[in-house]
């Protein structure tokens, strides 16, 4: 797909309600081409409601780590019983975990940046990469507000790391827009965010804010706010 017509899709899709966005992408790619990526946070359970309320020809995955939060399991099997939906569960390599840490110790992560990155790379993108490769377009629930590294980002863009069309269709919509949508149609969500957990990743490296705090602080909250993405969504420079 050229950048002229990844331009066309964004401008076509921009400003347009999220279920306008991810209905028009659904027809452009057409079924088998196009998946959802969900980490089962907040934003991705709207998306998640909406791919169901609309009926669309959508495919869900998500990436299991081998170190999520047990709440973060509860709401996978929540999310299949209310929806039906047929959730793929991707792993990572075991031999490449096996092999991380027994070079680097189970908690690697806490000892810098290089190291964190690489866990990411062994559990997240190494995983994510595989699923891509047979897609043409994927869908994620960024929106610009959440951090300082995702100001840029647009509601269809190129990405250049994975090579196929990134699909944001939340880019635009606030935290306040997300949670009166959950509460407006009663979406299941990870009981982790009642307990001040904003943003839930792996549970080493997920944690309880303070009031004020920036939504993204309790990811990697060790590292400074610039380097707080794990190679999934590093934007186009």
């Amino acid at each position: 797909m050229g950048k002229e017509q990844v331009e066309q899709l964004n401008r076509e899709c921009s400003g347009k309600p999220p279920e306008a966005v991810l209905g028009r992408i659904a027809q452009f790619f057409g079924a088998g081409k196009v998946a959802f990526s969900t980490s089962l946070g907040a934003e991705d359970q709207v998306i998640a409601d909406l791919i169901h309320r609309e009926g669309l020809a959508i495919p869900l995955f998500t990436l299991d780590t081998g170190r999520l939060p047990q709440e973060t399991y509860d709401l996978l099997a929540e999310t299949r019983r209310r929806y039906g939906l047929a959730i793929e569960v991707l792993f990572p390599e075991t031999r490449s975990v096996e092999r991380m840490v027994s070079e680097s110790g189970p908690n690697l992560f806490y000892e810098s940046v290089e190291k964190r990155r690489e866990c990411c790379r062994v559990r997240k993108v190494e995983p994510l990469k595989r699923r891509l490769s047979t897609l043409d377009a994927w869908i994620c629930g960024l929106r610009r507000e959440q951090s300082v590294t995702r100001t840029g980002v647009d509601v269809v863009e190129w990405d250049d790391v994975f090579g196929l069309v990134k699909v944001n269709p939340l880019v635009d919509v606030n935290e306040a827009w997300v949670w009166e949508y959950i509460r407006t149609h009663d979406v299941p969500f990870n009981r982790l965010h009642e307990r001040g957990y904003p943003s839930i990743g792996c549970a080493p490296c997920s944690r309880a804010v303070e009031p004020g705090e920036d939504i993204r602080a309790g990811r990697w909250w060790w590292e400074l706010a610039e380097h707080r993405e794990c190679g999934l969504h590093r934007h186009n420079q």
